[in-house]
């Protein structure tokens, strides 16, 4: 391969380039924002649907629908694969990063919750904030990141609430840090096709 040196403004408009292509990219997949946070509500919602009718043995059972969520999510890695989309690098960085969050987060949440104790929904927010945030300010798309920011602020504040309240950070950190900015991602990409 040939080394080739560029200028200043070539690197600079190579990196907008990118970023570009990348933030396009997301916009052909902000329904995989809408899906986890749908997920994420759909889940709290039903733990907290099951408390509120005693249900308690069974109130945590929801909880298996995050690793169906990860299968569903393998078959899109599948499915693009055989597309052969290009990708771009910093695409491939968020695309890697997403999956390494995810993993983690059910493997705390499977494996380490009484560790995590009180802090278990306020410590998950946060991290997805973290991901939101990187994705949001990395494509340069506004909603995703103040959506990220929003996030962050409600994982800060469920310290102070008792767990009981914890589902309802968890699905109100879920509306404002995925579903909305997806949305927003879904119609922009329409109104560039119309």
């Amino acid at each position: 391969m040939e080394k080739t040196n560029l200028t200043p403004e070539q690197s600079l408009l190579l990196i907008s380039k990118t970023i570009e292509e990348t933030k396009e990219r997301f916009k052909e997949n902000g329904h995989i924002f809408i899906f986890w946070g749908c997920l994420t509500v759909i889940v709290f919602g039903s733990q907290l649907m099951l408390s509120l009718l005693e249900y308690y043995k069974i109130a945590w059972y929801p909880v298996f629908l995050f690793p169906l969520g990860g299968i569903y999510m393998l078959c899109i890695w599948i499915k693009e694969k055989k597309q052969n989309k290009p990708k771009t690098v910093i695409g491939n960085i968020l695309g890697n990063l997403g999956w390494v969050f995810g993993l983690n987060l059910m493997i705390m949440g499977f494996f380490f919750y009484n560790e995590l104790g009180e802090a278990l929904a306020p410590v998950f927010l946060l991290l997805f904030a973290f991901f939101i945030i990187t994705c949001g300010l990395t494509i340069k798309f506004r909603p995703l990141t103040i959506g990220g920011l929003l996030m962050n602020l409600i994982a800060l504040g469920s310290f102070f609430f008792a767990t009981d309240y914890h589902g309802f950070s968890m699905m109100l950190g879920a509306v404002a840090g995925l579903i909305i900015p997806g949305i927003l991602l879904n119609n922009a990409r329409r109104k560039e096709n119309v």
